[in-house]
């Protein structure tokens, strides 16, 4: 059995992010969480919950119509297994369905729902959080006209998959129905098929994509959707926060590639706090970061045990140079720093940590000598805003009236399986290249932040760099900021235009 990856992401996610906010393995988990939660029965008819509003987005006025609702998943014997909700925004007075794109949007984890896409990026509505790494304190909090969200070109369907938001296996159903890579794809996929059927949307253009390992579900769902004899072809693919090859999300002795994908996050994240850069600009400082990542320091990893006593010296000083360390302290770390400890270590004399899923963000530990961080201080420093403005939105202008708890993060109640064809190798980069080479018209665009340590940007360079993606197709973006990089209100506007713009050019090709 292949083992099972420490990003157990948000990610937010959210990943909240999910791999991206969890580091728990399923079987480190506490005894209380593996139970299983109580099924319930699909005796009543799936619920449904419309509201009619009026936005503007990219300057033109959009009329709406929300429908937050729940989807019955089968069994082969027409036997309810699972309630899927979603939250649908759909223009008004749309004649044609073919003339309106539909984007199918979700967050990580796995076991995160949607609410931090949902809230923080392309909703109608976003929450108002501090845009410079500050702590977002308590309620109220401010509810915002989100007019950056692409409405205006394309219908968005947000998806709480099972064992998150309100969604849940019903009686006929079991959670290992749902918990793992294909599994969970084929729910999803399930669900868009009867979406689309239910809307008369087949000949819609149609767009997919997610955060964290929402990315790693929207390259298993693209598997699910394409790789049939029924297809059902992508136009585009969102790809925010990308985790596609898990191999680089492995610190294990003798596995190098974690420590050189890691390194220009390093680098921008030491530039940020002012260790290291100085007088350089940030793009230029990691472009150094990334050259010395794949040439000398790559070169002097894999030599191992062979490495030269003067190599490994100007290997570890570019090292110093570059991650804002100390000579001494990357020696005794034989030149290989994990995360965690590089999240402890850049700021330790200050008494302060770095985040992970956001490393401008800094937090105080109980315990200043440890090995790593108590906490991600990025992580609660958004999460009560988050929670609290989607079940505020919910029950309020989106007319929602159901007693149960939306689950955040967690709720699965069991391990996640992570097998795939290849028990040794987890990658799922392949399936977009597969789909890329058969599909002919779908692109993908990836968002990436410099202070990413949950998701390293050059992580998702490495994984689409390979694996028969198509290069021709593929766009990346940078933002100055980390794992949800639409809390920082300069990269939101710049995420906007830049995910519009992909859709907009995509739909005109």
């Amino acid at each position: 059995m292949r083992a099972t990856p420490t990003l157990l992401f948000f990610v937010l996610a959210c990943s909240a992010p999910s791999a991206a906010i969890q580091d728990t393995k399923p079987d480190e988990k506490k005894e209380d969480d593996k139970k299983e939660p109580e099924k319930k029965d699909a005796a009543s008819a799936p619920k449904s919950f419309t509201s009619s509003h009026v936005g503007t987005f990219h300057d033109k006025k959009v009329a709406y119509t929300a429908t937050v609702s729940e989807t019955i998943l089968e069994n082969d014997k027409h036997e309810p297994e699972a309630a899927l909700w979603s939250t649908a925004y759909v223009k008004d007075g749309v004649e044609d369905p073919a003339e309106r794109a539909v984007t199918f949007l979700w967050n990580g984890g796995p076991g995160s729902a949607s609410l931090w896409l949902h809230m923080g990026a392309f909703g109608p509505k976003r929450v108002d959080v501090p845009s410079d790494a500050r702590d977002d304190g308590g309620p109220p909090y401010g509810l915002l006209d989100n007019t950056g969200a692409f409405l205006d070109v394309s219908d968005i369907v947000f998806i709480d998959p099972v064992g998150t938001g309100f969604s849940h296996v019903l009686d006929k159903g079991e959670g290992k129905d749902f918990w793992g890579v294909q599994q969970d794809a084929r729910s999803i996929a399930r669900f868009i098929r009867q979406w689309i059927s239910k809307a008369n949307r087949w000949n819609s253009p149609k767009f997919i994509g997610g955060e964290s390992y929402g990315t790693t579900r929207s390259a298993a769902v693209v598997h699910e959707l394409e790789g049939s004899f029924d297809d059902i072809a992508i136009n585009g693919i969102l790809l925010i926060s990308t985790i596609l090859d898990f191999t680089l999300d492995s610190n294990a002795t003798g596995n190098e590639l974690g420590y050189v994908a890691m390194l220009p996050t390093m680098a921008a994240t030491a530039h940020f706090h002012e260790k290291t850069g100085k007088g350089v600009e940030l793009e230029a400082f990691v472009q150094q970061a990334r050259e010395f990542a794949l040439n000398d320091y790559a070169h002097a990893l894999l030599q191992g045990e062979s490495l030269s006593a003067a190599e490994r010296a100007k290997v570890r000083s570019a090292l110093a140079r570059f991650t804002g360390l100390s000579e001494g302290y990357l020696e005794r770390s034989n030149l290989r720093v994990r995360p965690d400890r590089f999240q402890k270590e850049l700021l330790r004399e200050q008494g302060l940590t770095v985040g992970r899923l956001d490393s401008r963000y800094t937090g105080k530990d109980l315990d200043a000598a440890g090995e790593s961080p108590d906490e991600d201080p990025s992580f609660y420093g958004i999460d009560g805003a988050y929670a609290t403005a989607l079940n505020a939105y919910l029950r309020g202008p989106l007319k929602v009236d159901v007693p149960d708890h939306y689950k955040v993060i967690g709720g699965l109640g069991g391990p996640w399986d992570w097998e795939l064809n290849d028990p040794f190798y987890f990658n799922v980069a392949p399936y977009i290249g597969e789909a890329m080479r058969q599909n002919s018209g779908l692109r993908v665009f990836v968002a990436a932040g410099y202070y990413d340590m949950a998701t390293p940007f050059f992580g998702a360079e490495y994984s689409l760099n390979r694996s028969g993606v198509v290069p021709e197709r593929v766009a990346f973006s940078y933002y100055h900021a980390g794992h949800m990089m639409y809390v920082n209100h300069e990269a939101l506007a710049k995420l906007q235009a830049d995910v519009h713009d992909f859709i907009v050019k995509t739909l005109a090709r």
